[in-house]
């Protein structure tokens, strides 16, 4: 995948190391040269200086031909401007976003983007946000430790029972079929493009997600 990471701190580094580690080509960019320190040194992916919102700077990073942004600066007002201009200008699948400042959560959740809050663990939830882009966070309690998240369900997985993918860390909150929204039980048959919603810990989503890929 070629990915683009927005904002060079502790966070947008750890992220572009974590996927650059993977394989991925990535590219990382930043308004200010002495961010990049942040960087390990045997990071090889490439790093771009400058203005982040200007046109010219997003190019050279690429996001024209991207798979995924991640908008990590410690400023929301461009951490949404560089999203809205990802997922709408410029089409790209996947698109996450850190909120950094609580205040600015209803503005994340009115333009529908995925979202991280500063937290120790963010890297790791970006990359999987970025990785399944099935899974979306639409509540997170406290500081994370308890998100809310829809969840697609694939074909793979049609003619199930919710039975066999929940976790004792994650819940079933409601599941949405035809437009019509139910609340489920272990009971419940699931059917493709069912839009289910579970309330669950960062190691029940990673668990119950790779239930779901295994088809298991």
């Amino acid at each position: 995948m070629k990915i683009l990471v927005v904002g060079c701190g502790r966070m947008g580094a750890e992220l572009a190391y974590r996927l650059f580690e993977r394989g991925h080509e990535v590219c990382i960019i930043d308004n200010l040269e002495d961010s990049f320190r942040h960087l390990p040194p045997d990071f090889t992916g490439r790093i771009y200086e400058g203005e982040v919102l200007n046109y010219d700077v997003l190019h050279r990073g690429g996001i024209e031909s991207c798979d995924a942004v991640a908008a990590v600066t410690n400023s929301d007002a461009i951490n949404l401007v560089v999203a809205h201009i990802a997922r709408e200008r410029f089409k790209v699948k996947h698109v996450v976003a850190r909120n950094f400042d609580p205040s600015y959560r209803e503005l994340y959740e009115l333009f529908n983007f995925q979202v991280i809050s500063a937290t120790g663990w963010a890297a790791q939830r970006l990359e999987e946000m970025i990785y399944h882009g099935e899974v979306r966070t639409v509540f997170s309690a406290g500081n994370g430790e308890v998100e809310v998240y829809e969840v697609t369900i694939p074909e793979t997985w049609n003619g199930h029972s919710l039975a066999e993918i929940l976790t004792d860390e994650v819940v079933p909150v409601s599941l949405t079929r035809a437009g019509k929204a139910m609340i489920p039980d272990s009971h419940t048959v699931l059917l493709t493009f069912d839009i289910l919603h579970v309330s669950a810990t960062l190691h029940g989503i990673q668990s119950f997600w790779k239930r779901i890929l295994k088809g298991e």
